[in-house]
């Protein structure tokens, strides 16, 4: 899918077509989105730009050097923006281009923020007057959107933490998702810090408007207070994940104390009865009629003496 953005006789006109963009001189346009196109489409577009796509395989090299590009007469932008996918996140690449304030942005999925940047467009047409500015409103986007995303997360870790401390018996599936929850920090944070480094470079790069420099700054504020509070979930959740393991262990403890209680209960009993079970001639009590009720007499207050002592020790 293609949405071309263009300036004609002072307004600004969006066209959903390659056919289109024949029509339109190229120092008209503003922003060029590309989702998913065909390759007659980014044939066409590369010709009349005068400009080479990147091969979204290529642009998700990690050296800094494929994320942020700077010619003569271009800047060229690789960048990693989160997706939701079956209740986990993914980071999927955008390439973005600019040149002679039009914008070109390359990208295989849908991507909330880029629909929120053509929610504000809509609004208020008057604050996009170059693709400089859509490319702002859709790190502006971006940013909001983590930042939603790590509000959920929190409300997510605050409903684990009430299930430890409430919960009588905790299972397995809490860990998992305490783990879950982890990696999903990990994700948030390598993409915020992906969107600091492009923001950075930006701020250096002499293709900046001075009107835009003010906006950056106020991103690259944004930025550090959510990659503050992605190290603030990451301290909660090993916390709560040392306090899941600290209840299990509790509870384990219990139970090997109660074993270990019925064992020594037990054993006086046990000890009484293997006596009495021997097999020799002389033993006086065989042969008297209240020998067997003495026997199991012997045994039961056994029993009840080390329970009270036990119980002496406040160990029940």
């Amino acid at each position: 899918m293609i949405s071309i953005y263009y300036r004609q006789q002072g307004q600004i006109h969006k066209a959903s077509s390659i056919e289109a963009l024949d029509k339109i001189e190229p120092l008209q346009l503003i922003w060029l989105d590309l989702n998913n196109p065909e390759p007659y489409e980014k044939k066409r577009i590369e010709a009349k730009l005068g400009i080479g796509l990147q091969d979204l395989e290529e642009a998700e090299e990690i050296e800094f050097s494929s994320r942020y590009h700077e010619l003569p007469n271009m800047v060229i932008i690789n960048s990693n923006f989160l997706v939701e996918e079956d209740g986990s996140f993914v980071n999927e690449i955008v390439s973005f281009i600019l040149k002679n304030n039009t914008l070109i942005s390359y990208r295989n999925a849908d991507i909330k923020p880029f629909g929120e940047a053509v929610k504000r467009f809509k609004i208020n047409a008057s604050q996009f007057p170059d693709g400089f500015a859509f490319l702002i409103a859709l790190f502006e986007t971006r940013i909001d959107f983590d930042a939603d995303t790590l509000e959920d997360l929190s409300q997510q870790i605050t409903d684990i933490s009430k299930l430890i401390t409430l919960e009588e018996n905790l299972s397995e599936e809490v860990l998992l998702d305490i783990t879950a929850l982890q990696e999903a920090t990990m994700t948030i944070r390598g993409n915020i810090i992906d969107n600091q480094r492009v923001i950075s470079a930006l701020l250096r790069s002499d293709f900046v408007p001075d009107s835009a420099s003010t906006k950056l700054r106020v991103l690259i504020r944004d930025i550090g207070s959510l990659l503050d509070f992605t190290n603030f979930a990451f301290e909660r959740l090993e916390f709560l994940q040392n306090s899941f393991l600290g209840r299990v262990n509790l509870q384990q403890n219990r139970i090997v104390k109660i074993f270990t209680v019925v064992t020594v209960v037990f054993m006086p009993p046990t000890l009484i009865a293997s006596i009495y079970g021997m097999n020799f001639q002389l033993m006086p009590e065989l042969n008297l009629k209240w020998g067997y009720p003495f026997a199991l007499l012997l045994m039961l207050g056994s029993s009840l003496v080390t329970l009270l002592y036990f119980k002496k020790k406040n160990w029940l």
